[in-house]
């Protein structure tokens, strides 16, 4: 038998010239982002229509393939690394976290076992370590003790992990009919989708009232607790947010960990954004309490220019997070694990399957250095203290929430009616893209600095657009 019918795959050469114009595409997309529009028009369906209706019969040439990138699916993209973008949460990117995703899938490995491939463990392990050393976090959280770090794809995940680690903790194998969750209605809403995900009904999360700050109040949730308890129920998981999505209002930590220490529960701390201003010691005090945390976790694709999907979640106590999620058939069972010497990661998540996800954060801390990445920060925090300034300071609009970090709320004097049309005229000059959200009933825009490509003249340039439409 020959080779005569195998598939047409690319050789070395081919993947060399190919690759070099998938590049070029590449930078040329970055120098022409600015001019095109933030967002879409396309209406639904257009990418379908441009589509043939089935798929090739013989290979297309690479070209074609590249040109279409252009025809078909850059008109239907909202560009998230676009310089006007204001929208939802900072987005990370930068060239060495792209080139390092190039050589990840280059490589093709699977790091669900140290042995499948030992430097896919412990990079990461390494890289968890290096990062919290550059936020300044307990070191309970280091792999040198009963703790440790593993990259989740999202915070989302994270939340889940840690409610799965705090049950089994709370309760083995269950029931978990008596289980209590606690969490601000200003939590993100991955908080309740991981309570329905593991297994608990929706009434099974209690909801903490929020301070004028949108802040969780510690008082509120020693109540909550309490009357559970009186109840005979167990509280398993309370969830802080350092930095809530709203309006990233930062619940008080350690406070928080003083009522959940009173009911054994574990407490998971959710900086999923604002975890990254950790970096900057003037800002240190947002994560005051975090040693007293069960869990903790930030992403570096939203703020430390590193691309989706990576979320640095830490454990104190690594245990109960393997206890509850390790199952192992026999084949995978090998030396290493048996030995006890190494760290299995399928233990720490939801999947078996995992990504060389460490590459690309290990690209990025090196290629910039901590205080490069500390400039990063600490330049487009002060970017939105300067919109924020400025917003204050107009006759036709009010800030409407704290603005310590990088994301700020606002509204119009007149009204919802006066805001929602602010923002449909914002966002349909094309050159920004702001979203909104709602606090105390009332209808707010968020304006979130922080991609690689925003400038001060980009800040600049929304502020004029919001005064000369306000």
């Amino acid at each position: 038998m020959d080779d005569t019918d195998a598939a047409p795959h690319w050789t070395p050469d081919d993947f060399r010239r190919y690759g070099h114009a998938a590049v070029e595409w590449a930078a040329r997309y970055l120098e022409t982002l600015e001019d095109r529009p933030v967002t879409s028009d396309v209406e639904p369906g257009w990418v379908r229509a441009q589509l043939p209706a089935s798929p090739p019969d013989a290979p297309e040439d690479f070209a074609a393939v590249l040109a279409d990138l252009d025809r078909v699916v850059t008109p239907a993209l909202t560009h998230w690394q676009h310089p006007g973008w204001f929208a939802y949460f900072p987005t990370g990117a930068s060239g060495p976290s792209v080139l390092a995703d190039l050589i990840s899938s280059t490589l093709g490995v699977q790091g669900m076992l140290w042995s499948t491939s030992p430097a896919v463990t412990e990079l990461e392990t390494h890289v968890l370590d290096w990062m919290a050393e550059l936020l300044g976090l307990p070191d309970r959280f280091r792999s040198t003790g009963a703790g440790g770090g593993v990259i989740q794809d999202a915070a989302s995940s994270a939340t889940l992990c840690a409610l799965i680690a705090a049950r089994w903790r709370a309760a083995g194998d269950g029931p978990f009919d008596r289980l209590r969750v606690y969490a601000s209605d200003q939590a993100h809403s991955s908080v309740e989708k991981a309570v329905r995900v593991a297994g608990l009904h929706p009434t099974q999360l209690r909801r903490i009232d929020v301070d004028d700050a949108y802040a969780a109040r510690p008082d509120h949730l020693a109540e909550l607790m309490a009357a559970d308890a009186a109840d005979g129920l167990v509280p398993a998981l309370v969830v802080a947010n350092l930095g809530t999505t709203s309006s990233t209002a930062i619940d008080p930590v350690a406070p928080m960990a003083d009522v959940a220490a009173e009911h054994g529960a574990w407490l998971h701390v959710d900086g999923a954004h604002a975890g990254a201003h950790l970096l900057l010691p003037e800002l240190r005090w947002i994560g005051e309490g975090l040693d007293r945390a069960d869990s903790f976790c930030m992403n570096p694709h939203k703020r430390l220019l590193t691309n989706f999907d990576c979320d640095c979640f830490w454990v104190a106590d690594r245990r109960p997070l393997v206890a509850a999620l390790s199952v192992l058939p026999e084949y995978l069972r090998n030396a290493a694990t048996e030995s006890g010497a190494v760290i299995d990661y399928r233990d720490w998540q939801i999947p078996l399957g995992r990504r060389f996800r460490a590459l690309k954060l290990w690209f990025v801390i090196r290629s910039y250095g901590a205080e490069g990445l500390r400039r990063h920060v600490r330049h487009q925090t002060a970017l939105a203290q300067d919109l924020a300034a400025r917003i204050a300071a107009h006759p036709r609009l009010e800030l409407s929430a704290p603005h310590p970090l990088d994301l700020v709320c606002f509204h119009h004097v007149d009204g919802d009616e006066a805001s929602e049309a602010l923002l449909a005229r914002l966002n349909a000059t094309g050159r920004v893209f702001l979203t909104h959200t709602r606090l105390d009933g009332r209808f707010v825009l968020r304006a979130s600095v922080g991609t690689q490509a925003t400038e001060a003249r980009h800040v600049d340039a929304l502020w004029a657009l919001i005064d000369a439409l306000a």
